[in-house]
């Protein structure tokens, strides 16, 4: 039938990053780089000090929780999430620090996956939420993270939306 590809599209599998495991450690940087180095991340990859020692830091951060997609053998997304705890609830939260799909992987419920894998494991923390930030302009992401269910929030409306910002420290 025309249009239709004989060649049969691989599963995705999702699973627990495991920073021991050289083939993760390796998944984690190539994604890292490869989202880093595109138009929504900073445009160029992470510099050698920070590969080298990334997967040492996360490994030693106890509230770090992550899991890669991989398409067959091809590391294909990532989500780097870190516990933390909502004060007004007096409960847990996740937050999404890195969400990312390979390019080649792109539309193919990738991104989708691996915020499922968060959200159970957040569930069966206890955490009351999950929370991320996007940029303003990243539309693509934005309808999809609408569609998990995010939305921006205000504490009072009449304050106005909550803005994310940061200090950099060095």
């Amino acid at each position: 039938m025309a249009g239709m590809s004989s060649t049969p599209v691989e599963p995705v599998t999702v699973t627990r990053t495991r920073l021991d495991a050289p083939v993760h450690r390796d998944a984690l940087l190539h994604l890292l780089d490869e989202y880093a180095s595109g138009p929504t991340g900073r445009g160029y990859p992470l510099d050698d000090a920070a590969r080298r020692a990334l997967p040492d830091v996360l490994a030693a951060r106890p509230h770090f929780l992550g899991w890669l997609a991989f398409v067959g053998a091809e590391p294909a997304g990532l989500i780097n999430c870190f516990e933390g705890v909502s004060t007004f609830r007096a409960r847990p939260l996740l937050n999404i620090h890195d969400i990312a799909v390979s390019p080649r992987f792109q539309r193919r419920g990738i991104a989708r996956a691996l915020l499922a894998a968060a959200q159970a494991e957040a569930q069966a923390r206890g955490c009351c939420k999950l929370t991320l930030e996007v940029l303003e302009g990243n539309t693509g992401a934005l309808r999809a993270y609408e569609q998990a269910g995010f939305h921006a929030y205000a504490l009072d409306p009449a304050l106005g939306r909550a803005v994310f910002l940061e200090k950099p420290l060095g």
